[in-house]
């Protein structure tokens, strides 16, 4: 039987969309008159910012916390916030964290990360499917009839 891996495709991912990320930081400091939402946004955006940074963390940590035992098991996890969407893990770091990191560091090219992230997240994530649906068959195949892929959906 395979077994689960820890990463995924999550490498394929980060390799475009880190230094993407870096790249729009490094250009927010060398152009912060154009590239940011200006002094008087700073102060509630920052504080908007903190706060989804917060839910990103909270989110991601826990569902870290659910999956591990899951693949030290090889046992498909579908509770807690595997219920909203079957990637939270992606969806805490592209909905949340890149979000709130933008908002904190005043920088809106920086929202732009989120849909490179999304856009390669749609490109990979098949491989990542197919796998589960190789190790976990009919199971994995109604989770995935039931549950959305990244956008939470809570009914």
């Amino acid at each position: 039987m395979e077994k689960l891996n820890f990463f995924g495709v999550g490498p394929k991912i980060g390799r475009i969309v880190l230094p993407y990320l870096t790249m729009t930081i490094a250009l927010t400091i060398i152009f912060p008159e154009k590239l940011t939402f200006g002094k008087t946004l700073q102060e509630p955006f920052l504080i908007a910012g903190i706060v989804l940074l917060a839910i990103a963390l909270v989110l991601y940590f826990t569902t870290l916390r659910m999956m591990l035992p899951g693949i030290r098991n090889n046992r498909l996890v579908t509770g807690g916030a595997y219920r909203l969407c079957r990637n939270p893990l992606y969806m805490a770091l592209l909905l949340f964290l890149i979000p709130g990191l933008s908002l904190v560091l005043n920088s809106w090219i920086m929202l732009s990360t989120s849909v490179v992230g999304y856009l390669v997240f749609r490109k990979f994530i098949h491989k990542e499917e197919e796998l589960l649906e190789g190790i976990f068959g009919d199971e994995y195949r109604q989770y995935h009839e039931k549950t959305s892929q990244f956008f939470p959906n809570p009914f």
